[in-house]
């Protein structure tokens, strides 16, 4: 048996568990990998804490060492240590969510972006020993859009400042691909874009990021965001003063028709 000398995180504990439980089955990578069905190298990257398992993954091994659903709770443990405390007691409220308003300060919003926007975005600002998680994170966030396109999807209100537009990526045609999908997604009925524009002055919101999620029984809570921190609020008076804020911001934008019209301008001047 191989000594085990990583620290144990979050992270760590799905691969952990594999191992122990392949070789207390007398199981090599590749006999585990031929009964799940899955490449033995993936198997492999997973036990040396390479890569978190797929949901997919999670369930064939709680099915095969009849675990009763334990890698689908490490799975969950270990997503829910990629992200900050903030958003994270966030998403369980995004989820049933029927409206989400988001205004963004310099950046597109997590919930409008493409894969290689947020990679490319997101890779700066992480240490390097969290480098290895970067694609279990972009894969993360790409399931919370899942939300959009559900059944019965939550009003979706996004204002970003013409910064988010302005700042490119090292690769141009991310952008181009990016502000395309904010066009493809502003069509849905349910979505609103808009774009406060350089020519507007200060507004109440400059420097940061605000989410507002409006469950069913109309309680809102906000969550502010800057660089490094972020702080949820639930306090009704304190949630009113946002809701003011983002309001304001709101007037001072373009219009979701001139919005649109604004962001194809820059798909020509970047294409």
């Amino acid at each position: 048996m191989l000594r085990e000398s990583t620290k144990t995180t979050a992270r760590t504990l799905p691969g952990r568990h594999l191992r122990r439980m392949r070789e207390n089955a007398g199981l090599s990578l590749r006999a585990l990998a031929e009964k799940l069905h899955y490449p033995h190298s993936y198997i492999s990257r997973v036990e040396r804490h390479e890569q978190l398992p797929s949901d997919a993954l999670a369930n064939a091994l709680d099915g095969y060492f009849s675990t009763g659903g334990l890698f689908d709770d490490l799975l969950a443990v270990a997503q829910d240590s990629l992200v900050s405390k903030q958003s994270r007691d966030c998403f369980p409220l995004e989820a049933k969510s029927i409206r989400i308003q988001v205004f963004s300060s310099s950046l597109v919003p997590g919930l409008l972006q493409t894969r290689d926007y947020a990679r490319a975005a997101y890779s700066l600002g992480l240490a390097r020993t969290d480098l290895p998680a970067l694609e279990e994170i972009l894969e993360f966030r790409m399931r919370r859009q899942d939300r959009l396109e559900s059944a019965d999807p939550p009003q979706y209100w996004a204002i970003m400042d013409e910064a988010a537009l302005r700042r490119l990526s090292a690769d141009r045609r991310i952008m181009v691909d990016q502000l395309q999908h904010l066009l493809d997604v502003a069509a849905r009925p349910h979505v609103k874009i808009q774009i406060l524009p350089f020519t507007e002055p200060f507004h109440p919101l400059m420097g940061g990021s605000l989410t507002l999620l409006t469950l069913e029984n109309g309680t809102t809570t906000a969550l502010l965001e800057s660089y490094g921190a972020g702080e949820v609020i639930s306090a009704p008076r304190q949630v009113v003063d946002h809701l003011h804020r983002f309001d304001v911001v709101r007037a001072q934008a373009l219009t979701p028709a001139d919005s649109l019209d604004l962001i194809r301008r820059y798909v020509r001047e970047y294409g």
